[in-house]
């Protein structure tokens, strides 16, 4: 069982709910070590001092906020835990917003949160009422270091299982507004298109609808990345993969009526699942 990285107290008006917080994504990147080109030693990483020429310990290692050039408050690990947050500890629910109000560009982390031993009535009656309601609860909480701003959303019927936790509410926080870039940049002025042409994207689009099944992907780069460093160690050479063709679009109608006509070759060469079911329950209501 993992171990909580946060323990505090969902505010539900005057309800108090012990909760506990799990993290609920990993990274899976491929990590590499530093290598010296000469004799591929490994390369350290140090923390030097350059006033005095030396390396400094990591246990001799403060905060410092520069406040003025070369001026610094150093702030201690005491000074951390005396800030006067009450979401150091609480989960203080202040709104409750439609999941679809958020803007995906806010969503940071997500993390799991499960009740105490003494917050499980509670737990399930906020959890029960968010899924009736159809509502994500927006709040602040204080993790790592930092007050975030979070959304609460209890997993809906279709997302029961252990990619969601089933039961548990889904943390995620979100990004404040000063910390999302799109709102500086000037708006674009869209070139036009005509009703032939947008007729034609629906029809692309409708043809590749689907419902979202992310077991159906993976990390493809990841995967290549590996078969690069398993060939290494093999002394296998490796096929270099062509470059895909990138040809400049001159005419978007044919460039739409081609893609139409690839995406409906693809769906006719799938596999018909219900046309072998047919048989077989044609069959079993025979007998």
């Amino acid at each position: 069982m993992p171990r909580p990285i946060w323990r505090g107290a969902i505010s539900f008006g005057m309800v108090s709910i012990p909760v506990r917080l799990y993290t609920a994504t990993e990274s899976k990147d491929v990590s590499f070590r530093q290598l010296d080109r000469e004799d591929h030693s490994r390369v350290r990483q140090l923390r030097w001092n350059m006033e005095l020429d030396r390396e400094v310990p990591y246990d001799q290692i403060v905060r410092g906020y520069e406040y003025a050039k070369d001026r610094y408050v150093i702030l201690e690990n005491e000074d951390l835990d005396k800030l006067p947050l009450p979401t150091k500890r609480t989960i203080g629910i202040q709104a409750f917003v439609k999941l679809d109000e958020i803007d995906p560009v806010y969503h940071e982390k997500a993390y799991y949160l499960e009740p105490d031993e003494a917050g499980e009535k509670p737990f399930a009656l906020l959890v029960r009422a968010l899924e009736a309601k159809g509502l994500v609860a927006v709040a602040q909480v204080a993790i790592r270091n930092k007050e975030r701003l979070c959304a609460l959303r209890a997993p809906g019927p279709d997302e029961e299982g252990a990619a969601h936790g089933g039961g548990r509410i889904l943390l995620e926080t979100l990004y404040y507004p000063d910390e999302i870039r799109t709102a500086q940049l000037d708006p674009l002025d869209l070139e036009e298109v005509s009703e032939e042409e947008l007729q034609m994207a629906f029809t692309l689009i409708g043809m590749l609808e689907k419902p979202f099944e992310p077991e159906e992907y993976h990390d493809e780069y990841r995967e290549a990345l590996m078969a690069v460093i398993n060939a290494k160690l093999e002394g296998v050479e490796l096929a270099e993969a062509a470059e895909p063709e990138t040809a400049k679009i001159v005419d978007l109608m044919a460039a739409l009526r081609a893609s139409v006509e690839a995406a409906s070759r693809d769906r006719d060469d799938e596999p018909d699942e219900t046309a072998d079911a047919e048989p077989a329950a044609a069959e079993a209501r025979a007998s």
